[in-house]
């Protein structure tokens, strides 16, 4: 549940870009000899796209091939994905011990969503909502994951400043690389920078419990299909540039899901038969829920499960004790 989440979030970060890009005015040739001059959209050319285009032509002339404007949105967006990378894996790190610890606190959890579901009243709803809150504070996470966008923010300026310097660029946008003029969209470019994405959504499959795998299917390859959109859209400089930050994503998602995703379940197997998992609800927490009369108020006693605060608060001090002197390997 929790990957189809994050799947679909970044997908849905991914259209970020579009109205930077859409909403510049563009010729029928996809180029424009004139950059924006309002004050949005002029800026943005100012301070971000002209650089880049000033940045391509040096590169490009330094290679100087004739497709050395292709190598330099290539060599571009592999520095920016490099630069990136290590944020990447942090927060992918941060996102896979999350919902490795959902799992091991999903028997619990369920068994609140379900009592969520047969409440009756808003005090029930109300202890319904406390036990779930308790049971995460109580295992040492929280109910919503944390996710830093630093990696996102540092690559959207990129993709609408490329796209900037392109179509802006008369000698940029009627540049070729091997024979593809990078102004114009083009199919070869498309389907070349589709296919690491779809090599990406497989090894992230690759990391799901078969069970979930067919779940997650039409999720995980929300990205393919975006980024084949995207490069049909666009010029084909946009399209390198999702070719060529593909190439890093696929060597990202395998780190993760072959050594990160391994190390994290070792690690909390280890944890967990040290110290299991507190256990703040069961089967039988919510047995009398059926049993709430309108009495209930009037008396001063009601029906209601026990305060989830009531936990034995020596006992999860104990065993923070137990973390806190263990040694780090």
């Amino acid at each position: 549940m929790h990957k189809s989440k994050k799947v679909f979030t970044l997908g849905i970060v991914g259209l970020l870009p579009l109205p930077l890009a859409a909403c510049a005015p563009t010729t029928k040739q996809g180029v424009t000899l004139k950059p924006p001059t309002d004050p949005f959209f002029g800026t943005f050319y100012k301070v971000i796209g002209l650089p880049l285009q000033h940045l391509m032509e040096w590169i490009a002339g330094f290679v100087g091939t004739t497709s050395s404007y292709g190598i330099a949105i290539i060599v571009i967006t592999l520095l920016v994905r490099l630069i990136v990378l290590p944020l990447m894996l942090r927060q992918q790190r941060t996102m896979t011990a999350y919902q490795e610890k959902q799992k091991i606190l999903q028997p619990q959890l369920k068994i609140v969503q379900e009592a969520t579901k047969k409440a009756k009243t808003p005090e029930q709803q109300l202890a319904a909502n406390n036990y779930m809150r308790k049971i995460y504070s109580a295992n040492g996470t929280s109910m919503i994951p944390s996710m830093g966008c630093l990696p996102m923010l540092i690559q959207l300026p990129i993709f609408s400043g490329l796209y900037q310097a392109i179509a802006y660029s008369p000698e940029i946008s009627r540049a070729t690389f091997f024979g593809i003029q990078l102004g114009h969209s083009n199919f070869i470019v498309t389907i070349l920078a589709t296919l690491p994405y779809i090599v990406v959504s497989l090894i992230m499959l690759q990391g799901v419990p078969p069970e979930q795998r067919k779940a997650m299917q039409t999720t995980a390859f929300l990205n393919p299909i975006m980024t084949f959109i995207f490069c049909m859209m666009y010029n084909a400089g946009l399209g390198l540039y999702f070719g060529a930050g593909g190439i890093i994503l696929i060597v990202q998602q395998a780190i993760v899901t072959y050594i990160v995703t391994p190390n994290i379940r070792k690690r909390l197997d280890e944890e967990m038969e040290e110290n299991p998992p507190v256990i703040v609800v069961n089967e039988h927490t919510f047995d009398d829920w059926g049993k709430v009369t309108a009495t209930a108020g009037a008396t001063g006693s009601s029906h209601q499960p026990a305060d989830p605060d009531a936990i034995d608060h020596n006992k999860l001090r104990k065993r923070n004790a137990g973390k806190q002197q263990r040694p780090r390997k």
